[in-house]
């Protein structure tokens, strides 16, 4: 801390997080009965405050549109009503999923009679900072009162009326249900000095989650001073190989660009074998053309693209950098490869470790580019757009882990948990 009003930023911060643990070792306790209640109450709740929430959003997201917000990421700010009921169906699948807390992971009886239950354990305070994006504010909540933790918040500025009044409604849940509000709580107050005093609040904070673009993901991990999952940042890759059926290959490219481009696991960059490029790359720039894309093309695609004489198309050299770029907007980069390994190769040197997709009917070509990506997800013949905690089954998620360490790919339940060994002895002890 510099001043004084970091110093009292950071010691109000701290103070959030250790009345936080407070209050959770008592949810720690609770039975799988009462979470679900509580949960289910939850959705109850945002259910009938819908109106409240939506209308504090429409003020965001007019604030935001005002600001030049991006209409991907004004799209990822969206909080209405539809989408808070969707919100509250996704807490309602939580309830529905087996409860992870006291299940035994293995166990063992030692040679001198002791018996040891490694089990699951509540994390403890769970800080998520995150960018613009109010549905992961109840998933959070959801996520971790399930799981036995508690939740302490950055959800950024351009949320923060939405966030305000989504978290109103848990407190007084909580409240209804005699848990401390501490539970779930936000440190939006505080701006971007509550940010880093969560990264910094070490002892008092247990993990960390950023969501969010590659800078804010970056400034975590580099000033964390407590443990942090990386997570988010999606420069997604389809390949589409030689065998590739390009009738499968046309509306999975067009799905996972064009769905929703605002969120992480959008589609970036296209990859084209050079055997298929001719007849694949009119159709399918044709479409994205029509969906209003731009296209940021390697020189054979845009030899072949341009050619074809497209309406209306939106098409420019890409630079080197464009491979690197997470767009999150109506934009894609198109390159033409050679064969399997260059693609897999280029993959492998651009990703981010979200999610690559393979359209293909060659089963030895499948094999050799799941086994040989390295990312967190490997999509065959299917959308990108897949990797998420719903679809997955999981209920919700915190976010999309892409580092190697505790949690890959979308984080549940179970990632939030972590282990303990219990030992049941009878008086031995060590020779």
């Amino acid at each position: 801390m510099t001043d004084e009003l970091s110093e009292r930023t950071f010691a109000a911060v701290c103070d959030m997080a250790d009345e936080a643990a407070y209050a959770q070792r008592t949810l720690a306790r609770a039975s799988t009965d009462l979470k679900n209640d509580l949960l289910l109450d939850v959705a109850g709740a945002l259910e009938a405050g819908a109106a409240g929430i939506e209308a504090a959003n429409a003020v965001d997201m007019s604030e935001a549109a005002a600001a030049g917000m991006s209409e991907g990421l004004l799209d990822r700010l969206r909080f209405d009503a539809a989408r808070i009921h969707a919100t509250a169906d996704g807490v309602r699948n939580v309830v529905s999923l087996p409860d992870p807390v006291g299940e035994m992971v293995r166990g063992r009886n030692l040679p001198n009679g002791m018996r040891l239950n490694q089990v699951r354990v509540p994390i403890g305070v769970v800080g998520m900072i995150y960018e613009a994006r109010p549905n992961v504010t109840v998933d959070v909540a959801a996520l971790c009162l399930k799981s036995g933790n508690a939740a302490l918040l950055r959800g950024g500025h351009a949320a923060r009326r939405t966030n305000e009044a989504t978290l109103s409604v848990i407190a007084q849940v909580l409240a209804d249900h005699g848990f401390a509000s501490s539970l779930v709580a936000s440190v939006d107050a505080y701006g971007r000095e509550g940010a880093t005093a969560l990264m910094q609040a070490r002892g008092h904070v247990d993990l960390l989650v950023p969501r969010g673009g590659a800078g804010l993901i970056r400034a975590v991990v580099d000033n964390a001073r407590v443990p942090v999952i990386e997570t988010g940042a999606g420069n997604c890759h389809i390949y589409v190989d030689a065998s590739g059926d390009l009738a499968k290959a046309l509306p999975i490219v067009i799905n996972a660009k064009t769905q929703r481009v605002g969120v992480c696991n959008a589609a970036e960059k296209l990859l084209v074998h050079r055997a298929v490029a001719e007849d694949f790359l009119p159709v399918v720039a044709n479409e994205l053309s029509r969906h209003g894309v731009t296209i940021h093309a390697d020189d054979a695609s845009l030899a072949i693209i341009t050619a074809a004489g497209i309406d209306d198309l939106k098409i420019v050299p890409a630079e080197d950098r464009d491979w690197d770029t997470e767009y999150l907007d109506y934009e894609i980069g198109i390159r033409v490869v050679d064969d399997l390994d260059a693609a897999i190769e280029h993959i492998n040197a651009h990703s981010t470790g979200h999610t690559e997709a393979i359209v293909s009917e060659d089963y030895s070509a499948i094999e050799e580019f799941t086994q040989r990506i390295d990312s967190a997800v490997v999509m065959v013949n299917a959308s990108t757009r897949f990797t998420d905690g719903g679809m997955f089954g999981l209920g919700a998620e915190l976010g999309i882990s892409t580092q190697k360490m505790h949690a890959r790919g979308p984080m549940g339940l179970e990632e939030l948990t972590t282990t303990k060994w219990i030992g049941y002895g009878t008086g031995q002890v060590r020779p």
